[in-house]
């Protein structure tokens, strides 16, 4: 089923159409260094193996998981003696590159740069956090996508009229398979391969629930290290962020069916409350963590209820990052301010050599005060003037507090004019 031309390729319309990136590539009769960054099953080897064959390259492949230094300058020797015996030039491809070290990455450079070899590396990880970037800067980033369930249903019809002849899927049998496929090519064909040996002589009658019986549970793609997880996690947190209830608890329910950790979750709904809900409602704090405590009591599946409680008032709730704000804007100025002194009057004085010394003198007990409040009273080190950095917004609970914090000031002004 591997393609043997470029027109058979399925998917990769953005990069294979006529007048996009790889397909110039072809034409144009040259072939660079590259790296293919996709999900699994999306064409990486397939595009690397019909390179060879459109430049008459030799092609060497490498496995990242499986090879080391030593392999890398066996493939060197190999692609010299090619071109000291045919004149052929040489595609070495590395099949998961990411896997490969700093030091073993570094050992492409050199030939890279002398062109002795075109490099073609493949991986599911994002290249800008996995490779370095002496050789990022020396090979071109082409991003595959998954397959869309157009291009798999094409896929399937290829095989259905190819190598599993015989088979017949009814509408609802076909939706299910390719649903389970989740964009990847190699699973589809693995997938029905395991139909064909289940269904035997039956193989003409195969719907849904025969799809159904037939394969077991299939998770659905997730790398709890990599980009599908923070991609995932990111979309969650933004779908609550903007108030989306259905699509809050859409990602997190396919983070649990992708195998994610349940406390993680409920960590990052603890984060989402602090950070986007604040003390426009200060409930959404303790629910969340109410979430956790109960997860953590009743495990999978009843606790995962509590989560998606949570998530879904976390989403409903009025929205405040002003503490998110005001917090790093305190901390940036701590960060570049001296160490100011605590006032005298703010001070401790448990000695009387302290209280000698003036520390507490004058400090005003607000709870003395009119309205429990010291009007004009000073808090900050000498020197400071209001920093403004806490500005509640005028939504949920965070309106009634702005209201107070401008009678306040208000006080505060009328006090320092007498």
């Amino acid at each position: 089923m591997r393609p043997q031309s470029l027109d058979a390729v399925v998917g990769q319309p953005h990069l294979l159409g006529p007048g996009k990136p790889l397909r110039l590539a072809f034409e144009s009769g040259k072939a660079h260094s590259m790296i293919l960054w996709g999900p699994p099953g999306v064409g990486k080897t397939t595009l690397a193996r019909l390179m060879a064959k459109a430049f008459n390259a030799e092609f060497i492949a490498l496995s990242a998981v499986l090879s080391g230094v030593k392999d890398i300058r066996e493939a060197v020797l190999h692609a010299e003696a090619v071109l000291a015996q045919s004149g052929r030039p040489t595609i070495l491809f590395v099949d998961e590159v990411h896997r490969f070290n700093k030091a073993q990455q570094d050992a492409f450079l050199p030939y890279v740069e002398q062109g002795l070899f075109t490099f073609i590396g493949a991986t599911t990880e994002n290249p800008s956090f996995e490779m370095n970037s002496a050789l990022l800067s020396r090979a071109a980033v082409y991003v595959l996508k998954s397959l869309n369930d157009e291009e798999l249903g094409q896929l399937l019809e290829r095989a259905l009229g190819g190598p599993l002849a015989g088979l017949k899927f009814d509408a609802a049998a076909r939706e299910r398979l390719i649903g389970l496929a989740d964009g990847d090519a190699r699973r589809l064909l693995n997938l029905l391969e395991i139909i064909q040996t289940a269904a035997g002589e039956n193989a003409a009658a195969i719907d849904g629930d025969f799809v159904d019986n037939a394969l077991s549970r299939n998770l659905r793609r997730f790398d709890k290290g990599g980009d599908a997880f923070y991609d995932q996690i990111s979309a969650l947190h933004k779908s609550v962020r903007g108030s989306s209830p259905d699509a809050a608890l859409y990602w997190m329910v396919r983070m649990l069916d992708g195998g994610a950790d349940a406390l993680y979750i409920g960590r990052r709904l603890v984060r989402m409350a602090s950070e986007d809900i604040g003390l426009a409602d200060p409930r959404a704090l303790r629910l969340a963590l109410d979430a956790c405590e109960t997860y953590e009591r009743l495990g999978s599946p009843e606790g995962e209820l509590a989560l998606a409680e949570a998530v879904i008032y976390l989403a409903c709730a009025a929205k405040s990052n002003a503490a998110y704000v005001a917090y790093n804007e305190a901390r940036a100025f701590i960060a570049q301010d001296k160490s100011r002194l605590v006032p005298e009057h703010l001070r401790n004085a448990p000695t009387k050599l302290m209280k000698d010394l003036g520390y507490g003198r004058e400090y005003r007990y607000a709870h003395d005060e009119a309205e429990g409040y010291a009007a004009g009273e000073q808090y900050l080190p000498d020197g400071l003037t209001e920093m403004n950095w806490y500005r509640p917004v005028a939504r949920g609970l965070e309106a009634r507090i702005s209201e107070k914090l401008a009678y306040l000031r208000e006080l505060d002004r009328k006090a320092k004019k007498s």
